[in-house]
């Protein structure tokens, strides 16, 4: 580690790296620091960009990560690479640990109804399909530069990886990509050695000319400097960056309730028959439902409260209403125009506040909805994380699984709490 470290200190000086004085650079922390935009790396700043730029139109794609990752190929295999000093750094991309490096039977097991086997599925599935479909291709094209059988699929998941856990942009995102980032994804030296915590005490901030790491608050001797990655939930940490907080320090973890449409929330829906509506009827506001929320996913919950509390309050009013009620909302297809302060009033609803107050029926239909999404995990947590000794015992993925697994757990039992009538 020392000799590596070093020639990366000594690279610094040569691209401008400007690193204060007052702090250093060891296995355990890291710096703050300015960096110039020259010494970022991207498709722009590598020795092909040119040829990047040229063909751009044939590397389009869902993720929009193409470019940097065929940077990364051809760099980081380079003798005469630039950046070498840099990505030397990192000497066996097998010891990333994100989920989507363990197996199948491993992710089913640890992570059940915590959302994140079915996310490495879908990252699995686009990272072929990227990989067959434009990568491949690309590289066959140009030998002079990238090896089929050295630039393998196995070594491009490594790098989606290795993008994953250690890129900087503006905007985190997943694999399967959102686009619309104002920068684009970009490896940042020294930036990237930096940790992650909810309560941290510096962040990277972006000028024309340069990145620069700046404290937000009073950082003591000796104390180790941690960076924010955003407000993540343990379950995205681990996803995207392979690690997680312990319980319970991760202000910003969540637990996620599927929408009425999936398979276990339509289950949810019938309660609204004790409120006196037919069932058929309840079929009908379910289908709208998905009609009117599409694509938006689950309903999430944090520490405290609901963070897609427009949605679920959309859900629970449809859900609610009387015959009359739903006649009507069908024929004006949808409510009239909602007042200024409304989504004020829907958040302090749906806090931790809020939630005992709401409408019985709804209550009902939460209290409910929690129950049987904490049936998707596996059960023991609560007694597992009270017993030091046996979570010592524990693998590091075993120990991360659990994180995230009593993490999500606590708010559901949080929600069941807030909601029985």
């Amino acid at each position: 580690w020392k000799i590596p470290l070093q020639n990366f200190l000594n690279w610094c000086n040569t691209v401008g790296l400007v690193l204060s004085d007052k702090v250093y650079v060891s296995r355990d922390g890291t710096v703050l620091f300015t960096i110039p935009r020259s010494a970022l790396l991207h498709q722009g700043t590598t020795q092909i960009s040119a040829l990047l730029e040229r063909e751009k139109r044939t590397l389009q794609s869902s993720s929009g990560w193409v470019p940097l990752l065929l940077t990364l190929l051809y760099e980081y295999t380079s003798t005469q690479s630039h950046w070498k000093p840099y990505l030397s750094l990192w000497t066996d991309f097998r010891k990333l640990d994100h989920p989507m490096f363990w197996s199948k039977e491993e992710r089913d097991r640890l992570l059940r109804g915590t959302g994140i086997p079915e996310a490495v599925d879908r990252d699995l599935t686009n990272i072929q399909r990227e990989y067959t479909d434009v990568v491949l291709p690309f590289i066959t094209k140009h030998p002079d530069l990238w090896n089929p059988q050295v630039h393998t699929l196995e070594r491009y998941t490594q790098l989606v990886a290795f993008v994953m856990a250690y890129r900087s942009g503006r905007r985190s995102c997943v694999f399967k990509g959102g686009g619309g980032d104002p920068e684009p994804p970009m490896m940042v030296p020294m930036a990237d050695m930096l940790n992650h915590i909810s309560n941290h005490n510096a962040n990277l901030e972006f000028t024309p000319d340069s990145l620069k790491m700046v404290c937000v608050r009073p950082i003591h001797k000796g104390e180790e400097v941690f960076n924010t990655y955003g407000q993540m939930a343990n379950w995205q940490l681990l996803h995207m960056y392979g690690f997680t907080e312990p319980y319970p320090s991760n202000s910003n973890d969540t637990a996620d309730i599927p929408p009425p449409t999936s398979t276990k929330l339509y289950r949810v829906s019938r309660l609204s028959v004790e409120c006196g509506f037919h069932w058929p009827q309840v079929e009908e506001k379910v289908e709208m439902l998905g009609q009117i929320m599409q694509d938006k996913g689950v309903f999430v919950f944090g520490k405290q409260g609901c963070l897609t509390d427009t949605d679920l309050h959309t859900a629970l009013k449809v859900l609610s209403m009387s015959q009359d009620e739903f006649s009507e909302f069908k024929e004006n297809e949808g409510w009239e125009e909602e007042e200024d302060d409304e989504d004020a009033r829907i958040c302090q609803a749906f806090s931790n506040e809020g939630l005992p107050e709401l409408k019985a029926p709804w209550k009902r239909l939460l209290h409910e909805a929690a129950r049987l999404t904490l049936r998707s995990y596996t059960d023991g947590d609560r007694r597992l994380m009270e017993d030091g000794a046996a979570v010592a015992k524990l693998s590091t993925r075993q120990r991360n699984a659990l994180q995230v697994r009593h993490g999500q757990k606590d708010i559901l039992y949080r929600l069941m709490e807030l909601t029985t009538v």
